[in-house]
């Protein structure tokens, strides 16, 4: 049975992939770089450490160790935790950081890319156990976005895919044509909470691919956690990249959805 390596962020994500590579006969060796990583990895992995994102050097040789040759890169880390002191990052990750360009997500994440392949791993598409996740076009709720919400979903699509080319974030948050927030460091959470406080209730969120996609990492992704921040927000609707954004826990989200009165649309 071939293994492969799952470096796990936040959110629900590593779990479905996990799932996903069991049910085609791969063994997944996962490792949870955060507390927030989901625990029920333990459960759906055929092993499961935790080791930190920021000692670099101890998730090469777990996967070295373990003659692990793909390796898949999934779940939320925000760019926050280089500056919040909350990892502390071994000497070689220290090195690489301080050596970089800039800190762009792209810029850090081909750093782990060309580390794994120094290593003798390569990083594969994200999507390739998860492609059954990224809805095709259309409406995935019942209640279909009103003509003004479909403005502000095409709008803040433009938006969205200029911030992406950019490198900063993937999620705007609109209100009749104007731009509440954009999404840079702090992540899709924190942005629409900011942009839903902005808008005083009825904001569009809008999360798209970049327009140079690398799907080896920061692949869009939504799930029941963004339906709850939009609760949170007022948001009302929710516009996502179609066959380019994964959904996951979709019974859930479309459940939560229907119960607050927010419209989701794959565009």
């Amino acid at each position: 049975m071939e293994r492969v390596g799952l470096l796990a962020g936040a959110g629900h994500l590593p779990v479905e992939c996990a799932k996903a590579a069991k049910r085609l006969g791969f063994e997944v060796c996962a490792v949870r770089l955060l507390d927030e990583s989901p625990e029920e990895l333990r459960d759906c992995a055929a092993e499961c450490v935790d080791i930190s994102i920021g000692h670099l050097d101890a998730i090469l040789n777990y996967l070295k160790e373990k003659g692990i040759k793909k390796v898949t890169m999934l779940g939320k880390v925000t760019k926050e935790l280089l500056f919040n002191g909350k990892v502390t990052p071994d000497a070689r990750m220290m090195e690489l950081i301080m050596a970089l360009p800039d800190r762009k997500d792209d810029t850090i994440m081909m750093m782990f890319v060309r580390e794994l392949a120094k290593a003798g791993m390569q990083a594969f598409d994200q999507t390739a156990l998860l492609r059954m996740l990224m809805p095709h076009r259309g409406t995935l709720t019942e209640l279909e976005p009103t003509k003004e919400q479909k403005k502000d979903m095409e709008f803040g699509f433009r938006i969205a895919k200029e911030l992406g080319r950019l490198d900063i974030g993937q999620t705007v948050v609109v209100k009749n044509m104007a731009v509440m927030a954009l999404e840079a460091i702090e992540g899709t959470d924190a942005c629409i909470a900011r942009g839903g406080k902005l808008a005083n209730g009825g904001a569009v969120v809008v999360k798209v691919a970049k327009p140079e996609q690398d799907n080896r990492f920061d692949v869009p992704t939504v799930g029941k956690a963004t339906i709850e921040g939009m609760v949170k927000a007022g948001a009302t609707a929710l516009a996502i990249e179609a066959d380019k954004t994964l959904l996951v826990e979709k019974e859930d989200v479309l459940a939560l959805a229907k119960e607050h009165g927010i419209t989701i649309a794959a565009i």
